[in-house]
Protein backbone atom coordinates (compact mmCIF):
# COMPACT_ATOMS: atom_id res chain seq x y z
CA UNK A 1 0.00 0.00 0.00
CA UNK A 2 2.84 2.55 1.01
CA UNK A 3 4.42 1.48 -2.18
CA UNK A 4 1.42 2.90 -4.04
CA UNK A 5 0.86 6.20 -2.14
CA UNK A 6 4.64 6.76 -3.16
CA UNK A 7 4.14 6.64 -6.58
CA UNK A 8 1.21 8.97 -6.54
CA UNK A 9 2.78 11.21 -4.72
CA UNK A 10 6.10 11.30 -7.20
CA UNK A 11 3.39 11.49 -9.92
CA UNK A 12 1.42 14.25 -8.48
CA UNK A 13 5.07 16.47 -7.91
CA UNK A 14 5.83 16.19 -10.96
CA UNK A 15 2.47 19.08 -11.82
CA UNK A 16 4.36 21.92 -12.87
CA UNK A 17 4.15 24.97 -10.73
CA UNK A 18 2.09 26.71 -13.71
CA UNK A 19 -1.04 24.88 -13.79
CA UNK A 20 -1.87 26.04 -9.84
CA UNK A 21 0.04 29.24 -10.49
CA UNK A 22 -2.43 29.98 -13.11
CA UNK A 23 -5.51 29.11 -10.73
CA UNK A 24 -4.28 31.34 -7.66
CA UNK A 25 -3.59 34.01 -10.12
CA UNK A 26 -7.51 33.78 -11.80
CA UNK A 27 -9.43 32.72 -9.15
CA UNK A 28 -9.03 35.71 -6.80
CA UNK A 29 -8.78 38.39 -9.31
CA UNK A 30 -11.98 37.52 -10.64
CA UNK A 31 -13.00 38.01 -6.99
CA UNK A 32 -11.76 41.28 -6.17
CA UNK A 33 -12.73 42.62 -9.99
CA UNK A 34 -16.30 41.21 -9.58
CA UNK A 35 -16.71 43.53 -6.26
CA UNK A 36 -14.96 46.49 -7.95
CA UNK A 37 -17.29 46.08 -10.52
CA UNK A 38 -19.89 47.00 -7.96
CA UNK A 39 -18.69 50.41 -7.03
CA UNK A 40 -18.94 51.82 -10.44
CA UNK A 41 -21.17 53.26 -12.74
CA UNK A 42 -19.76 53.31 -15.91
CA UNK A 43 -16.64 55.68 -15.63
CA UNK A 44 -17.62 56.73 -11.92
CA UNK A 45 -17.50 55.39 -8.62
CA UNK A 46 -21.09 55.35 -7.52
CA UNK A 47 -22.93 57.08 -4.52
CA UNK A 48 -23.63 53.91 -3.06
CA UNK A 49 -19.85 53.05 -2.73
CA UNK A 50 -18.57 56.49 -0.92
CA UNK A 51 -21.67 55.93 1.48
CA UNK A 52 -20.43 52.38 2.38
CA UNK A 53 -17.26 53.75 2.86
CA UNK A 54 -18.43 56.16 5.52
CA UNK A 55 -20.91 53.90 6.82
CA UNK A 56 -19.91 50.19 6.70
CA UNK A 57 -16.22 50.30 5.58
CA UNK A 58 -15.13 53.45 7.37
CA UNK A 59 -11.68 53.05 9.07
CA UNK A 60 -10.10 54.69 11.81
CA UNK A 61 -6.85 55.94 9.88
CA UNK A 62 -8.05 56.45 5.80
CA UNK A 63 -10.55 59.13 5.43
CA UNK A 64 -13.66 57.32 3.94
CA UNK A 65 -13.84 58.89 0.25
CA UNK A 66 -10.30 58.28 0.13
CA UNK A 67 -10.43 54.83 1.06
CA UNK A 68 -13.46 54.17 -1.12
CA UNK A 69 -11.14 55.71 -4.36
CA UNK A 70 -8.25 53.96 -3.20
CA UNK A 71 -10.08 50.55 -2.79
CA UNK A 72 -11.86 50.61 -6.05
CA UNK A 73 -9.24 51.45 -7.99
CA UNK A 74 -7.31 48.51 -6.41
CA UNK A 75 -9.75 46.14 -7.39
CA UNK A 76 -10.01 47.11 -10.53
CA UNK A 77 -6.45 47.05 -11.70
CA UNK A 78 -4.58 44.61 -9.48
CA UNK A 79 -6.87 41.15 -11.13
CA UNK A 80 -5.74 42.59 -14.08
CA UNK A 81 -2.22 42.28 -13.35
CA UNK A 82 -2.62 39.28 -11.67
CA UNK A 83 -4.46 37.96 -14.56
CA UNK A 84 -1.75 38.78 -16.92
CA UNK A 85 1.08 37.60 -14.75
CA UNK A 86 2.24 40.74 -14.70
CA UNK A 87 4.18 42.26 -11.36
CA UNK A 88 2.53 38.94 -10.09
CA UNK A 89 4.20 39.77 -6.45
CA UNK A 90 3.67 42.96 -6.04
CA UNK A 91 -0.11 42.96 -7.38
CA UNK A 92 -0.51 39.40 -5.05
CA UNK A 93 1.19 41.77 -2.07
CA UNK A 94 -1.29 44.73 -2.60
CA UNK A 95 -4.37 42.56 -2.79
CA UNK A 96 -3.25 40.48 0.53
CA UNK A 97 -2.60 44.04 2.50
CA UNK A 98 -6.12 44.35 1.29
CA UNK A 99 -7.15 41.56 2.43
CA UNK A 100 -5.99 42.09 6.12
CA UNK A 101 -7.43 45.53 6.02
CA UNK A 102 -10.84 43.58 4.95
CA UNK A 103 -10.31 40.95 7.62
CA UNK A 104 -9.64 43.75 10.60
CA UNK A 105 -11.35 46.42 10.25
CA UNK A 106 -14.79 46.29 8.15
CA UNK A 107 -15.50 41.73 8.04
CA UNK A 108 -13.42 39.91 11.07
CA UNK A 109 -15.72 36.73 10.72
CA UNK A 110 -14.82 36.13 7.67
CA UNK A 111 -11.79 34.25 8.20
CA UNK A 112 -12.76 31.09 6.25
CA UNK A 113 -13.03 32.95 3.23
CA UNK A 114 -10.07 35.85 3.64
CA UNK A 115 -7.75 32.67 5.04
CA UNK A 116 -8.01 31.35 1.53
CA UNK A 117 -7.41 34.45 -0.26
CA UNK A 118 -4.11 35.38 1.63
CA UNK A 119 -3.19 31.51 1.26
CA UNK A 120 -3.10 32.17 -2.50
CA UNK A 121 -1.45 35.23 -2.16
CA UNK A 122 1.61 33.92 -0.25
CA UNK A 123 1.86 31.23 -2.50
CA UNK A 124 2.16 33.37 -5.34
CA UNK A 125 4.22 36.06 -3.47
CA UNK A 126 6.33 32.91 -2.72
CA UNK A 127 6.49 30.81 -6.38
CA UNK A 128 5.72 33.76 -8.76
CA UNK A 129 3.24 33.90 -11.49
CA UNK A 130 4.60 30.92 -13.43
CA UNK A 131 5.81 30.27 -17.05
CA UNK A 132 2.50 31.43 -19.00
CA UNK A 133 2.95 35.38 -17.29
CA UNK A 134 4.59 38.74 -18.58
CA UNK A 135 6.80 38.58 -15.67
CA UNK A 136 8.68 35.70 -17.54
CA UNK A 137 8.34 36.94 -20.79
CA UNK A 138 10.30 40.48 -19.11
CA UNK A 139 12.78 38.35 -17.51
CA UNK A 140 11.22 38.51 -13.94
CA UNK A 141 11.78 35.48 -11.46
CA UNK A 142 8.55 33.43 -12.05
Amino acid sequence: MMNIIRRLDAGLARLPWDIPALALRLFPAWVFFASGLTKIEGFSIKDSTFFLFEHEYALPVIPSELAAVMATTAELTLPLFLVAGLFTRFAALALMGMTLVIQIFVYPDAWPTHGLWIACFLALIAKGAGRVSLDRMLGLRV
